[in-house]
């Protein structure tokens, strides 16, 4: 199954070049539809550039606090080295209440060669 999914530009940029390798989304009823196998291409809101990534892992957390802390590389959540990673960053894109309610989820991805 193929998804589409957008992203601000320093994200989109992220996974383009090589250093952002997991996806940090609300385990909302759309995102428990993945899978394993699955693809998502990711558009840029900026500029509708698009790029296609396959989903390796799936891991839920109750929030986005026990993500963060799953990930001692930041980098690989798309935090540019140096940058000060927090998971309250997220409520720039999910209510308190909804991350409540739902969790979190880390999506492994790799970037599709097809």
């Amino acid at each position: 199954m193929t998804y589409q999914y957008t992203l601000y530009n320093e994200p989109f940029q992220a996974i383009k070049d090589g250093y952002k390798n997991v996806e940090m989304r609300l385990y909302d009823e759309k995102r428990q539809l993945l899978s394993i196998g699955d693809y998502i291409i990711f558009v840029n809101k900026t500029n509708g550039e698009s790029i296609e990534a396959a989903v390796k892992g799936l891991t839920r957390y109750k929030n986005f606090d026990e993500l963060y802390a799953a990930y001692p590389d930041k980098t690989v959540i798309g935090y540019k080295p140096g940058k000060v990673a927090d998971p309250k960053d997220m409520l720039r894109y999910y209510s308190e209440a909804s991350i409540k309610k739902w969790g979190a989820l880390a999506i492994e991805i790799e970037v599709a060669e097809r």
